[in-house]
């Protein structure tokens, strides 16, 4: 993690990064436009059961060389049970976001939902945006989290509300973009293997194992996304 004063440096971009495939695709992107001393790259610990994805964003920082800020935002969610966090008395469901859909009726949160969690990153990364001279955050919500409003936070009705209350709340001077918005996982896996980003060094599993156990929502989405691009995933090489 940098230093209070590399931090203060100014920055273009500021990029979300959780240590996963979404994430760590947007952060290509935005080092593609606008180079990787232009990007602050923030991460968040906000009290999950293990700290693997962390672990994968430091990784993926070092490799791209960009500057990291890492923040606990644990606090605000102590009143949720979401079976992410480890203060959660749910088992992490295995089974395929499709599978939990149906079980809703076709719509609705996924037991994994984090309430508002992408509302409070993105808040909060418009504040270290703005105080960075940053015109633009990067957070890598797609259609597959969208469908069904599994994930209410990543829609692009969310987004683009989202994007409005950036831009005035910045007094103009920040936007918000979401490049994956309209791509399925299969289609974020093929923009980041197109950009040479490192996968190898990222996590997406809900649980804490050495290995990933490729059986919960987002090993079972990562797998499939691999699957479509006709390559094998590199993380599990």
């Amino acid at each position: 993690m940098e230093d209070i004063e590399t931090m203060k440096m100014k920055k273009r971009v500021v990029v979300l990064l959780s240590g996963g495939i979404d994430s760590t695709t947007c952060l290509a992107l935005a080092i593609k436009a606008y180079g990787a001393e232009q990007v602050l790259a923030l991460t968040t610990f906000y009290g999950q059961k293990h700290k693997k994805e962390l672990e994968a964003a430091r990784a993926v920082s070092r490799y791209y060389g960009v500057a990291q800020h890492e923040a606990d935002l644990t606090q605000a969610f102590v009143y949720s049970n979401c079976s992410l966090l480890a203060q959660s008395s749910e088992a992490i469901k295995h089974e395929s976001y499709a599978s939990q859909l149906a079980e809703l009726g076709g719509s609705g949160t996924v037991a994994t939902y984090v309430p508002f969690r992408n509302g409070l990153f993105l808040a909060f990364a418009a504040s270290i945006a703005v105080s960075v001279g940053a015109e633009v955050v990067y957070y890598g919500a797609h259609a597959d989290d969208a469908a069904g409003r599994a994930y209410p936070d990543c829609t692009p009705e969310f987004e683009e509300a989202m994007g409005r209350a950036i831009y005035e709340g910045s007094g103009h001077t920040c936007r918000l973009e979401a490049p994956l918005l309209n791509l399925n996982k299969a289609g974020v896996v093929k923009t980041g293997l197109e950009l040479k980003a490192p996968y190898e060094l990222t996590w997406s599993c809900y649980e804490g194992g050495e290995r990933p156990c490729g059986t919960c929502g987002t090993c079972r989405d990562r797998a499939q996304a691999f699957k479509a691009n006709g390559v094998v995933d590199p993380a599990l090489k």
